[in-house]
């Protein structure tokens, strides 16, 4: 019986709906925020009852300032980039119109903003069903009274350094695109203004601090990380996650954290070129070079050579979408290392686990830490003494 005195359907436990209400809260909040976000999308459609007079079609200018019809010729090689003399040091004012710029507002206010938003709540939505339907991923065999160690400080270090400055990389980056539409009308105008000021040069100060602590994982569990044939078994088991007597064997790093690590290493690495392009403007070339290459090898016709202009919005553009990628990464890492996995943040907080949780998730690797201290013990045994 509930609290209203009617029948609760069995498989209806108390833990299945406190679940299911936390799952609920969860997708509404994000859909909330979906919704909320819709607007600079919906910002790019054309209004269809704008007067003739002051859309510049069919060669008219706004305002009459060269009578009502244009040369069309000027206007065409105007709108194809051409470009004039200045006297000013920013070479790039010579260009009048640069038409790609109005292309990338509209992907970058429109369908980028759009789709990146429907990416972030298909991921919280994802996870909140399977958190209703699996519930807290327990240790089988409860805690034990012994601990391993698992990470060791500066394992832990080169971590936090790495989880702390990206996810203020990803606040301050989602206020930059979506800031206008979810926290403007609510904080005003000058708080907001504020925030984003100092959102900005956090956002361009912690990038090295990013890019510092991918180097760091990197160098410390690049050799954890390499395929393993149990990798398969874990796999084809599904890691063991579907069922609560199945913990399929794996070395210190199962196959589902191996693909965590090199989609981060991967996707941060990319994020680091295309953010050290924006916060060194017209200095790199990636884009060239990467089209060249992708043309020699595929017999494309990307555009090659890029404006200096064009490599700045193709970066932006990329940024913001591997950005978004690696967000709904994180997420689902966040989640399994937190609330979804009892024991499981541990190894990031104090760096020792429970061994009944180590044994079941990562027993070769159990296995491998117990003969090597065997072994050392023994070795230790038969020192000659002194």
């Amino acid at each position: 019986m509930n609290d209203t005195g009617t029948a609760r359907p069995a498989f209806m436990s108390n833990g299945v709906v406190w679940r299911l209400r936390i799952a609920l809260v969860a997708i509404v909040a994000a859909l909330f925020l979906a919704i909320a976000v819709q607007e600079p999308a919906l910002a790019q459609q054309p209004v269809d009852n704008e007067p003739a007079a002051t859309s510049p079609v069919q060669g008219q200018v706004p305002g009459n300032t060269l009578g009502t019809d244009s040369d069309t010729e000027m206007w065409r090689a105007v709108r194809q980039g051409v470009a004039g003399q200045v006297s000013i040091p920013d070479k790039n004012a010579a260009t009048l119109v640069q038409s790609e710029g109005e292309l990338w507002r509209s992907i970058r206010n429109g369908p980028l903003a759009l789709y990146a938003s429907w990416a972030m709540l298909a991921m919280v939505v994802m996870l909140s069903l399977f958190f209703a339907i699996r519930g807290r991923i327990r240790i089988e065999h409860g805690r034990s009274d012994k601990t391993i160690t698992r990470f060791a400080a500066f394992e832990r270090f080169g971590h936090w350094l790495l989880a702390s400055s990206f996810i203020i990389l990803a606040l301050t980056g989602l206020n930059v695109m979506y800031g206008r539409y979810v926290l403007l009308p609510v904080i005003g105008p000058e708080a907001f203004g504020s925030l984003t000021i100092f959102g900005k040069y956090l956002h361009n100060y912690l990038a090295f601090a990013f890019m510092a602590g991918l180097v760091i994982i990197f160098v410390m569990w690049v050799s954890h990380n390499l395929p393993h044939k149990t990798d398969i078994k874990w796999v084809l088991q599904g890691g063991g996650i579907f069922s609560r007597k199945l913990h399929p064997p794996a070395k210190k790093f199962n196959a589902g954290q191996k693909v965590i690590f090199w989609l981060t290493i991967l996707g941060g690495l990319s994020i680091s070129l295309s953010g050290w392009t924006l916060l060194f403007p017209y200095t790199t070339h990636f884009f060239s070079g990467t089209f060249e290459l992708v043309n020699t090898v595929f017999g494309t016709a990307l555009p090659t050579p890029l404006s200096p202009l064009q490599e700045q919005q193709l970066a932006s553009l990329w940024h913001a979408i591997m950005s978004v990628f690696l967000i709904c990464v994180i997420i689902a890492h966040i989640y399994i290392g937190t609330i979804g996995m009892e024991g499981a943040f541990d190894a990031m907080g104090s760096g020792e686990v429970d061994l009944n949780w180590a044994k079941e998730h990562h027993s070769i690797w159990v296995d491998e830490v117990m003969a090597r201290e065997a072994e050392h013990k023994g070795s230790a045994k038969i020192q000659p003494a002194e």
